[in-house]
Order: structure tokens, then C-alpha cells, then sequence
């Protein structure tokens, strides 16, 4: 059986940042396992219309299929993970071949919402940013890596990136066991969690806590 480590948080709080780090405690055996892969395809729609879609309420994501690959992992089973084009707003038609390892780190916006998601994972840590700090490290992504334009990354994140933010991922908080301020840059808490991610994976499974905030 895999420990299945959940990494939540709003855009750009620093959540891959710490998932690499977890990932980096086993190399070779380690697996990440994205959220955005798993964005509802729409091929019935336009660009344009794609484009207009709001990415950051809980039905844009394909749940369900995220669920079986999660269990599938976590049963030491291989799976296939879809490939999703941020460019076009689309899946491609190929799909990834995971191979099942010790640790799998799962990392998204709303990894915590899903109460059936939640119970799949061993370890819950929420990457707690502040606003301004995530919008500047959006529109660095969005425009460097995405193609997106200035206006469009702010359009997204006025109407549906910071009310969604709100309404769905901020309250998922409290369901986390650790909550990690500044993401990456909090060396000291970052030590913490991959010394216990490390402890649970040596030991074949996590041990019962309440939930702490590290510094």
C-alpha cells in the first residue's frame, strides 16, 4: 500500500514547490500526481468557449476518474493519468502510465474538498499564502508557461480564481493536518513534513494526530 500525501492550497502559494521537495525524499520512487490533469474535457465546445469556463469550482474537475487513479495507486496497481493542454484548454489524447511506488504525492487547489478524495490520502497539508504573493506568481505562470495575456490571467482572477478561492478552497483548511505558511520558503515547516512524510512511509502508514500549524 502507497502513503497518498495531499497537497493543497490556492494558485501559486508554493504547493509544487513543496510536492518536489517531497517528491525529491525518494527518488526514484516517489510519484506526483497533479489535480489540474484531471480537468473535465470539453471537445463539444470552442476555444473561446473553453476559455470562458471557470476552472476553479470543484465541477470543472473529472473527480471520479481522479478517484480511481488515487485508489488504483494506493492498492500498488498501474494506472493512466490524462494529459491536459493549458493552452488550448483541452486534453490531448494520450494519457501518462503511472507505475505505483511507496509514496505518491497528490497536489491541487481543491485536493481537500472531495470527502472521498480526503479519505484516500494519508497526510494533508494546506499551503497557506498570502493573496498578493499568489496573484504575482500567477501571472508569471499563466503568461510564461500558459500563453495567457496580462488581461486575461487578471479577468480570470477577479470573476473565478479569487471568488472560488473563497467560496471552495480556503475552507478546505480546516481539514488539512498541517497548515504551512509561505509554502516553499518555510524551510523549517517544509523539514517538518518531509520528516514525517519520510516516518510514514518507513513505517507503512501515518500515525493518528490532530491538526497542528507548523512556524
Amino acid at each position: 500500500m502507497a502513503v497518498l500525501v495531499g497537497i493543497a492550497g490556492g494558485t501559486g502559494s508554493g504547493k509544487t514547490t513543496v510536492a518536489q521537495a517531497l517528491i525529491n525524499t525518494l527518488p526514484g520512487q516517489a510519484l506526483l500526481l497533479q489535480q489540474d490533469s484531471f480537468y473535465k474535457n470539453h471537445p463539444d465546445l470552442t476555444f473561446e468557449e473553453r476559455a470562458c469556463l471557470n476552472y476553479d469550482h470543484p465541477d470543472a474537475f473529472d473527480t471520479d476518474l481522479f478517484l480511481d487513479v488515487l485508489l488504483a495507486l494506493k492498492e500498488g496497481r498501474h494506472a493512466v493519468c490524462p494529459v491536459y493542454d493549458f493552452s488550448i484548454h483541452s486534453r490531448l489524447d494520450r494519457g501518462v502510465f503511472l507505475e505505483p511506488g511507496p509514496l505518491v504525492v497528490v497536489e491541487g487547489i481543491l485536493v481537500l474538498h472531495d470527502p472521498r478524495i480526503r479519505e484516500t490520502l494519508d497526510f494533508k497539508v494546506f499551503v497557506d499564502t498570502d493573496y498578493d504573493v499568489r496573484l504575482i506568481r500567477r501571472i508569471r505562470r499563466d503568461i510564461a508557461e500558459r500563453g495567457r495575456t496580462l488581461d486575461s490571467v487578471l479577468a480570470q482572477w477577479e470573476h473565478t480564481v479569487k471568488p472560488m478561492h473563497e467560496l471552495f478552497v480556503e475552507p478546505t483548511k480546516k481539514f488539512a493536518d498541517i497548515i504551512l505558511p509561505e509554502g516553499g520558503l518555510n524551510k523549517v515547516g517544509v523539514d517538518a513534513i518531509l520528516a514525517q512524510v519520510q516516518a510514514m512511509v518507513n513505517a507503512g502508514g501515518p500515525p493518528g494526530r490532530e491538526p497542528v500549524r507548523v512556524p
